[in-house]
């Protein structure tokens, strides 16, 4: 009923690979590649194959912003101790016995909704559904942006200037 739970070693290959599939950061922000599109076919055509180009670096970008969301809001950094440490007190009782509430066993699913239906009035009023909304608008700004306005790998060679 319930996908099964994340190994850290298939997390830990996933983000190998993804640092391997890194571009240069140097190519990433490289000011001569921006420009603007000449038409409305050529900025599709520069998101796409952007996003494909730097969807990893994309992704740390992600990454980035959550980590500064996070730091940037004190009362959301305690909401998700309360959240991650009621987690980790449900992974402890797993190992010892099963939780009895109300005379009824509750099942390690029920257990860890009952961790978050705790730390809910924390996320609330950490406003962090106001963080989730940011995180996902800047994101797609600043990654909107730099796929539409920087210049595809193959056509920069055609841009360049030579010496005279």
């Amino acid at each position: 009923m319930f996908p099964k739970m994340i190994t850290q070693s298939a997390a830990k290959d996933w983000i190998n690979r993804r640092r391997a599939q890194i571009r240069p950061w140097k190519n990433f922000v490289d000011q001569r590649r921006f420009s603007r599109p000449p038409n409305f076919g050529e900025l599709c055509k520069r998101v796409t194959r952007n996003i494909e180009h730097f969807q990893s670096n994309y992704i740390f970008i992600f990454l980035g912003l959550i980590l500064y969301c996070i730091i940037t809001s004190p009362m959301l950094l305690i909401a998700l101790a309360v959240f991650f440490g009621g987690c980790y007190i449900v992974y402890l009782r797993t190992l010892q016995s099963k939780m009895v509430l109300f005379g009824r066993e509750l099942s390690t699913a029920n257990q860890y909704g009952l961790a978050g239906a705790v730390s809910f009035p924390f996320f609330w009023l950490a406003g962090a559904g106001a963080a989730v909304f940011w995180v996902i608008g800047a994101t797609l700004v600043v990654i909107g942006s730099h796929a539409s306005f920087h210049a595809i790998e193959g056509d920069f060679e055609e841009l360049q200037m030579e010496p005279v």
